[in-house]
């Protein structure tokens, strides 16, 4: 039976990002369950590419409502964690919560999904060293600090740690985290 996918984000958190992992998740029976700092009405934001500049833009984006705060989640309850991108990893990479929350997941062997800047959270914890890993290009140094192996690809999957670039990796991403999902949990869920 598809089981509970905790959704690490906070203010400046992607918001195709965070919306689509609620969304997709949601579509193929799993229940996903987005924590922050406190449980409270989040302030996304979109980044997008635009021709000649040379990083990606921010505007305001959407809203999402805070399920529950770090404090409250028991990893047990949980079969993998996604670590949302966007601007939100830079601060929670330095709470002590969420780097013990990330650690517990891959301890526990359970899934550890991170899309674009989440890898920071995931680096952070000490747990791209040895591993191979994709992000956003303008962080991938965090990667390579950390001991990880940086590949330029749409997905890498690495045992139960899987990351992507951007939400422009959607499909090979999303491929990959709900074929992990559908083996842990013995779902025929729709492919």
């Amino acid at each position: 039976m598809p089981g509970k996918v905790l959704i690490i984000v906070g203010d400046g958190g992607e918001s195709y990002e965070t919306l689509y992992a609620n969304h997709r998740l949601k579509e193929d029976g799993f229940t996903p369950v987005v924590a922050a700092p406190s449980k409270r009405s989040l302030h996304l934001v979109i980044h997008d590419f635009e021709p000649g500049w040379d990083t990606y833009v921010e505007r305001i984006g959407y809203r999402m409502d805070a399920d529950i705060t770090f404090a409250e989640v028991d990893v047990r309850d949980y079969m993998a964690v996604i670590l949302i991108g966007g601007r939100s990893p830079e601060y929670l990479r330095n709470d002590p919560k969420v780097i013990s929350l990330v650690r517990a997941f891959d301890e526990a062997g359970k899934g550890l999904f991170a899309l674009c800047h989440g890898v920071q959270i995931v680096a952070a914890a000490g747990l791209a060293k040895g591993r191979r890993v994709t992000c956003y290009e303008h962080v991938r140094w965090e990667v390579v600090a950390g001991g990880g192996k940086y590949e330029d690809s749409e997905s890498v999957r690495d045992g139960n740690l899987i990351s992507a670039r951007t939400w422009q990796d959607h499909p090979g991403f999303y491929r990959e985290v709900m074929s992990w999902l559908r083996e842990r949990s013995g779902s025929e869920a729709r492919k």
